[in-house]
């Protein structure tokens, strides 16, 4: 039987890479790279003596035979993304899934993470947490994901491309309520920024000419936000209704204490209110 390394790989700068993982690409018998330019520069600053092959999510079939192969001649195969740990959002799942299968071993090589860095800086709590990774891009099936998360608390972290956070980040907002958040950009690079507020404000901050590799952390569900469903929430609003509150201002602290969006909350308010007020 062989052994399948998964071998992080620095997530922009090069000097972040492991004396371990530069010794297991320069040993092993194949060496698997989402993109072998990316994987070209790596090696050659590190002086690694190795030939990389491309695995990506157009040729990963014929690739996993290879691979399989190799372990099956009681070789070495290496995975590595184009930045960061493979299989987090990178091809690799179904190369790791059929060594498993195949009764070959299986090997982590740890390093740099976008997410447990983003999380390290974000200035939000660390733990419990939930990697959700790239949004749907259809409206309807990211905001079907994102309501299934809004009463959760675990801090959840995004990755987006930064043609849309500026979006992203509304449509964060309008499903979970307007939490604390972290923009983190370029990570580890040289124009590296984590930029802390609500959703709006980052939303704001981030409409436009945004550059760069993006990691979005968002706080999770305020504590208790669970303890009031939907008849309780109704309960709630008819309670402040009665002692002469204003509508907006009920759904701004309805908002606030249980995390829910602001915005349904008005309509709530506005279909419980009295007509003839």
């Amino acid at each position: 039987m062989g052994t399948l390394h998964v071998v992080a790989t620095p997530i922009g700068n090069l000097e972040d890479v492991t004396l371990r993982a530069l010794r297991v690409l320069g040993e092993a018998d194949l060496l698997l790279a989402e993109d072998t330019r990316r994987t070209r520069v790596l090696l050659d600053r590190h002086r690694v003596d190795a030939r990389p092959v491309s695995l990506h999510a157009h040729n990963e079939a014929s690739r996993i035979a290879r691979a399989l192969e190799t372990l099956a001649a009681g070789g070495s195969v290496a995975l590595v993304s184009d930045a960061g740990t493979p299989l987090i959002s990178d091809p690799g799942e179904r190369l790791v899934a059929a060594a498993v299968a195949a009764g070959h071993r299986v090997e982590a090589v740890p390093g740099a993470s976008a997410v447990l860095a983003a999380l390290a800086v974000s200035g939000i709590a660390p733990q419990p947490f939930a990697f959700v990774g790239f949004l749907p891009r259809k409206a309807g099936a990211r905001r079907s994901l994102l309501e299934g998360w809004r009463d959760r608390g675990e801090t959840l972290v995004f990755f987006e491309s930064p043609r849309r956070v500026g979006a992203t980040l509304r449509d964060l907002a309008d499903a979970l309520g307007d939490r604390d958040a972290c923009v983190a950009r370029e990570l580890t690079k040289l124009h590296e920024e984590a930029v802390r507020g609500t959703l709006l404000e980052l939303a704001e901050r981030f409409a436009s000419d945004v550059l760069g590799e993006i990691t979005i952390v968002v706080a999770g569900a305020p504590p208790g936000q669970d303890a009031l469903d939907d008849a309780g929430v109704d309960e709630a609003i008819r309670a402040r209704l009665a002692d002469g509150e204003h509508s907006r201002d009920i759904a701004a602290a309805l908002a606030e204490g249980t995390g829910r969006p602001r915005r349904d909350l008005y309509a709530r308010v506005l279909a419980l209110r009295d007509p003839s007020e």
